[in-house]
């Protein structure tokens, strides 16, 4: 374990938000205090409760109003937040936050250790946020406060995801009044007080979001590109699907901002010297396809090397993303320090092989759509995609596969893009062989030990491998990064290699258009993804 104690002053202030691009600062000039921006966003949050949080587009809104204790510098390290440092115990078991003192939730009351512990007691607790406790707080077991500004985090074992959880949105620390008071706790709303720069003052389902400025904030990271209030006076997040709507509400300047921006819509943001287009890779997993093995026909490793082999990924992502897209070849995305590079190139894209083995697993006759038969049952496999998740267009991606997969190999894709209700009963109730994800998580162990320990909460592959389960423990046991490497590339080499339980297509990234206007736009170091508008201001 890195033993280390985390002070504050010590830090040197870091520039704007650490981005991997910014969208108009240069031509927008110096910050500028005052101001409303109007901001259109792809996706309409499930949720407005962080601990809930499940939706990598959701990210930037959350932000505004909650923070955590720690946040990520953009070497994949962490910075104090609202805790001023932490300390990590020889044996790896204790975690020793000091916290920021003076800071208020926005409904007046105070931050203190109280208020850490009355959260994570919560996030403990049966059936609230089940997929937190299940990962990120599985080896935690207890938090106590030693005195109003320290808390301790004590853990049954050595467990690295601990950081993670701290500094992500679902640790982020809601007022305890507000937890008590909320009439919908899960879907949280503008009763949930949070000690961030804005307050959610507006909400209407289908079509806005609105916060205003928190006058009293003065208590942002080093990083955070400034101190004090955020900029602008009020911002609102308009919720438009649909990439052209988006695109053509910027350009009539009817929105200063958007984000989601797809290949075929690039043009005219580019073409407009009125407007700037910027771009971040997002960490995390990549967007793959899971197999699911608990029945036919993927609980056949040869059938799932078949479809891997009839899919030509790199022609696919082409026909949708245009040449913008990173084609993955790993459940861990390339901008992972895990990420195992030596299986690119090892499979796929092989139609003649994908048919042999087709022929030989005994699936070939074709019926009268010249899709494959055995024994009178169809090659079918189903895909269903929930819909408050479908970004970048991943329903046109998944009929290019489906079109791609019959005509090399005559294999039946069935695509359905259906309410969450919907999506999560089939996924209960095992009516799907392919479940499609991606997670923006900052360390990509949180991401695997969801979608691959046996037990995992999102686990859709049906597999219960000890051997898995060991390599994952071994991934989060340590702060030593040559071990967690080396347990995450054999991990790599099973699920991709030698299973086959994956088809990775495509590393997720994120696309910020914007007036030249707007200043202090950028990516979150290390996730990749747009940051909150604590930065942002408007030229005058």
């Amino acid at each position: 374990m890195r033993h280390r104690f985390l002070v504050v002053p010590l830090l040197l202030a870091l520039a704007a938000g650490c981005s991997s691009g910014s969208g108009g600062t240069a031509d927008a000039g110096d910050p500028v205090s005052g101001g409303s921006l109007t901001w259109a966003v792809e996706t309409e949050p499930i949720t407005l409760n962080p601990h809930q949080y499940a939706q990598a587009k959701a990210r930037l809104l959350v932000w505004n109003n909650f923070e955590a204790l720690l946040t990520h510098d953009d070497k994949g390290g962490y910075l104090p937040w609202l805790a001023t440092g932490y300390q990590v115990s020889p044996d790896g078991l204790t975690y020793t936050l000091k916290l920021r003192t003076g800071v208020k939730f926005s409904d007046g009351t105070a931050f203190d250790a109280a208020a850490v512990k009355a959260n994570t007691d919560l996030l403990l607790s049966e059936g609230y946020a089940p997929t937190v406790k299940a990962v990120q707080l599985k080896n935690l077991k207890s938090v106590d406060v030693l005195d109003p500004a320290t808390v301790k985090y004590t853990l049954t074992r050595p467990d690295v995801l601990i950081l993670d959880f701290l500094s992500s949105p679902q640790g982020a620390i809601v007022s305890p009044a507000s937890l008590k008071a909320a009439k919908n706790l899960k879907a949280g709303g503008a009763e949930l007080a949070g000690t961030g720069p804005f307050v959610l003052d507006r909400y209407a389902a289908g079509q806005e979001i609105h916060y205003k400025k928190n006058p009293a904030y003065d208590w942002a990271p080093a990083n955070a590109g400034h101190t004090g209030p955020a900029y602008l006076d009020e911002i609102t997040y308009r919720f438009l699907k649909e990439s052209s709507v988006r695109v053509g509400a910027l350009t009539s300047g009817q929105v200063q901002v958007i984000e989601g921006v797809p290949a075929t819509d690039e043009p005219q943001i580019t073409g407009n010297p009125a407007l700037t287009l910027s771009k971040g890779l997002n960490s995390g997993s990549a967007y793959s396809y899971y197999f699911n093995t608990a029945h036919a026909p993927f609980d056949d490793v040869k059938v799932r090397q078949a479809f891997r082999d009839a899919l030509d990924v790199g022609t696919v992502l082409q026909a949708v993303y245009r040449g913008t897209a990173t084609r993955a070849w790993s459940v861990v995305g390339p901008t992972s320090p895990f990420y195992d590079k030596t299986l690119e190139g090892t499979y796929g894209n092989d139609t003649a092989r994908a048919n042999a083995t087709l022929d030989a697993t005994g699936w070939a006759t074709r019926d009268s759509e010249g899709f494959r038969t055995k024994n009178g049952k169809r090659l079918s496999a189903r895909l269903v995609q929930s819909a408050p998740f479908v970004r970048d267009r991943r329903d046109i991606l998944a009929q290019t596969v489906q079109a791609a997969v019959k005509q090399s190999a005559g294999i039946d894709l069935q695509v359905s893009v259906v309410d969450q209700g919907t999506a999560t009963k089939a996924l209960a109730d095992g009516q799907y062989e392919i479940f499609d994800n991606s997670r923006a998580d900052t360390d990509v162990g949180a991401a695997l030990n969801l979608l691959l320990t046996s037990n995992g909460a999102i686990n859709r592959t049906g597999v219960k491998d000890p051997a898995l389960d060991g390599l994952l423990d071994q991934g989060v046991s340590t702060g030593d990064n040559a071990a967690r490497t080396a347990a995450y590339r054999q991990l790599q080499q099973r699920v991709i290699g030698t299973d086959a339980l994956i088809q990775p297509l495509y590393a997720p990234a994120d696309q910020i258009a914007a007036a030249k206007t707007v200043g202090g736009l950028h990516f979150e170091p290390t996730a990749g993804v747009p940051g909150s508008a604590y930065n942002v201001w408007l030229s005058k």
